[in-house]
């Protein structure tokens, strides 16, 4: 059998090449990009972490509120935010927020329009649907090292990770949600001359809007899965314990610090949970 082994197909060589080459002729593109996710970062870590924690529990109470309009989801999202704050992981959930929060800025903002636009070009989705498979299927530590050769340490690796794990989802999900738009509807809006654009604004996107609020409820989810993968290079938040935890084979500050992560979890699928309203 080693006449198989013998013509290897040179996969590993070939995607090392590809790295070295983008490492070599796109440093100004990947400095510009870390720089502009270093801003969105830092601006949401100011936004989380400057003013008094029980403000911004406050105001995350509100915005259960404002979204769910039950009393008793708000009363959970403050509890558990007390309790975060009683466990004195503040700091952490913040950190693991604004790179929640980064993830679904950038994931939305590209998968949104991505989604839409394999939804009127079925040969694109064709095309695209292998790559989305890859994103979601390849281990999620191999995205560690590209992000490490072309970011350095820090939170812009772990976010770049993080966005090529999530992105799929919410490509996937404003796909569906705009291709089940029933035709009828889309006669309806084409005999009232309505243009394509004003058919996706109009007719498709409202249709498609719970799914694509699952979307954001699976990119929060995802992002928050990738918590202690982001920690490994160097990535601030509630990963940092658990790696700790880990290393130290502490059980206490595992169980604590993992705990912290599943209730923050919750509160933030309780808060989000829009798209069942009709």
């Amino acid at each position: 059998m080693d006449w198989i082994t013998d013509t290897k197909i040179p996969v590993g060589k070939l995607a090392a090449d590809i790295f070295d080459w983008l490492q070599t002729h796109g440093a100004l593109f990947f400095d510009s990009l870390s720089q502009g996710l270093e801003a969105l970062i830092d601006g949401i870590l100011w936004v989380l972490q400057s003013p008094n924690p029980l403000v911004i529990i406050a105001i995350f109470t509100a915005l259960t509120w404002v979204l769910q309009r039950n009393w008793k989801s708000a009363v959970l999202v403050a509890l558990g935010f007390l309790f975060i704050l009683n466990q004195d992981y503040w700091e952490e959930t913040t950190e693991s927020l604004t790179l929640v929060l980064s993830a679904c800025v950038v994931c939305m903002g590209l998968g949104v329009p991505i989604g839409i636009a394999t939804a009127h070009r079925p040969k694109l989705y064709a095309v695209l649907r292998p790559v989305l498979d890859l994103m979601q299927t390849l281990p999620t530590f191999v995205y560690l090292i590209p992000a490490i050769v072309f970011f350095g340490i820090g939170m812009v690796p772990g976010l770049i990770a993080t966005v090529i794990f999530v992105l799929p989802a919410p490509i996937r999900l404003t796909h569906l949600g705009v291709t089940s738009t029933p035709k009828p509807l889309l006669e309806a809006a084409q005999a009232f001359g309505a243009t394509p654009h004003q058919t996706l604004i109009k007719v498709e996107l409202p249709y498609a809007l719970p799914q694509i609020m699952t979307g954001l409820n699976q990119t929060i989810m995802l992002s928050l899965s990738m918590v202690v993968v982001a920690a490994l290079v160097g990535a601030n938040g509630l990963g940092v314990p658990v790696v700790r935890a880990l290393n130290q084979v502490n059980t206490a500050l595992g169980f604590e610090s993992g705990f912290v992560i599943v209730v923050l979890a919750i509160l933030l699928d309780r808060m989000l949970r829009v798209e069942r309203k009709k």
